[in-house]
């Protein structure tokens, strides 16, 4: 990892020209100036971030500190209907476990407090009362099995307190598989299948974002429904261990499930990832898997990222302690997020884009919330 990394002095240099004025005209667009070129539908889709969150994301103690006034306005301006938002800890240990119900715990708290702004989806039914109250849905996700700790009876646990989605490993090897970082690729473990056939069971959605090529394939293989790619790339693209082969885009779209493209350093060689990198790995999952198949997982907050020294020292920080546990993937010392879509309204600017580009209105609004609507609909029933 360390030959793929920027000293800190070089890469703000590299960041400041990324977002130097002039190249922040999509956020500028959604502050209130009139867009010519807005979709008049995106206020009525149903839009779906498959991984995202009103509050911090991707730094140390995400959890813990109430939303702000500011966020909860972010949220509200956002015009998304609904995100899938980790509440998961990472590891095989009981403190992941722990760490968990913490999660829990705290965005009950955050519902409960805001419930004008935020509301808890579990079904189909109450992501279209989220759309209809104008609230934000949250559903729970996991990132991980490790917590499991060999116990199948812990998913139906998780299962009545809310968890819809469960990425089955995340970056290393677990009890259930191997992850994306894992050059064995040792596929699914017996408990992993077993795993497979509960959730199938319970109805909650399998995601294998983070897991290994084998896993990836035996999981979306083995499960009696459709599966999720929440949020990834494309190695078409740009190889990176986190993104996946047309293979499994293939054998995910056949077996009815939806790809998640992400907003992070992975879509592109080099420098701070563009709209226009991004838009490349949509086009690309759209050829490959088709119009049903495809949709959006920002790996990011609702809130903007603002890149100053404090956030920069905050993320070497947070790389360099990913680094250390060995679950740090290549080239996230670098701003994670995409310039041009690190705004609230990035979902809109995304509908926009892809309809000056020729994709038809049916299309776009199935990329942004249609598929993974229709997934939810069939995992998790009405």
């Amino acid at each position: 990892m360390n030959d793929v990394l920027l000293s800190r002095r070089t890469f703000t240099k590299i960041t400041a020209a990324a977002l130097a004025p002039g190249t922040t005209r999509h956020f500028l667009r959604h502050t209130g100036e009139v867009n010519p070129l807005r979709w008049p539908g995106y206020d009525n889709a149903i839009v779906i971030d498959a991984l995202a969150s009103p509050g911090p994301f991707n730094v140390p103690d995400r959890i813990g500190s109430p939303l702000s006034d500011a966020m909860l306005d972010h949220v509200q301006s956002s015009g998304i209907t609904a995100v899938n938002v980790t509440v998961s800890g990472l590891g095989s240990h009981h403190a992941a476990f722990d760490e968990t119900m913490v999660h829990i715990a705290y965005w009950e708290r955050e519902v409960s407090d805001h419930a004008d702004v935020l509301t808890k989806v579990q079904s189909v039914s109450d992501l279209e009362a989220a759309k209809a109250s104008s609230r934000l849905g949250l559903i729970y996700g996991f990132q991980d099995t490790g917590l499991l700790e060999g116990q199948l009876e812990r998913l139906h646990t998780f299962y009545n307190l809310g968890v819809r989605i469960v990425q089955l490993t995340y970056n290393d090897r677990n009890q259930v598989g191997d992850g994306c970082l894992e050059e064995a690729n040792a596929g699914l473990s017996r408990f992993g299948r077993d795993v497979v056939e509960t959730m199938n069971e319970l109805g909650m959605l399998i995601d294998l974002s983070h897991c290994g090529y084998r896993t990836t394939a035996e999981a979306i293989q083995l499960s009696s429904v459709p599966v999720a790619v929440t949020h990834s790339g494309c190695n078409a693209i740009f190889q990176h261990p986190r993104n996946k082969n047309d293979t499994e885009l293939r054998g995910l779209a056949e077996r009815g499930g939806v790809f998640g493209v992400y907003m992070m350093p992975f879509l592109n060689a080099e420098g701070p990832p563009q709209e226009s990198h991004f838009l490349r790995h949509v086009e690309h999952a759209l050829q490959v898997c088709g119009e049903d198949h495809v949709g959006i997982g920002s790996d990011n907050s609702i809130t903007p990222t603002v890149a100053d020294d404090a956030y920069m020292t905050t993320l070497f920080a947070f790389a360099d302690e990913r680094a250390r546990m060995g679950i740090g993937a290549p080239r996230e010392h670098e701003v994670l997020f995409v310039d041009g879509l690190n705004h609230p309204r990035r979902m809109e600017t995304i509908a926009d884009v892809l309809l000056g580009r020729g994709f038809s209105e049916r299309v776009v609004e199935k990329v942004l919330g249609g598929n993974f609507k229709r997934l939810f609909g069939e995992v998790w029933g009405a």
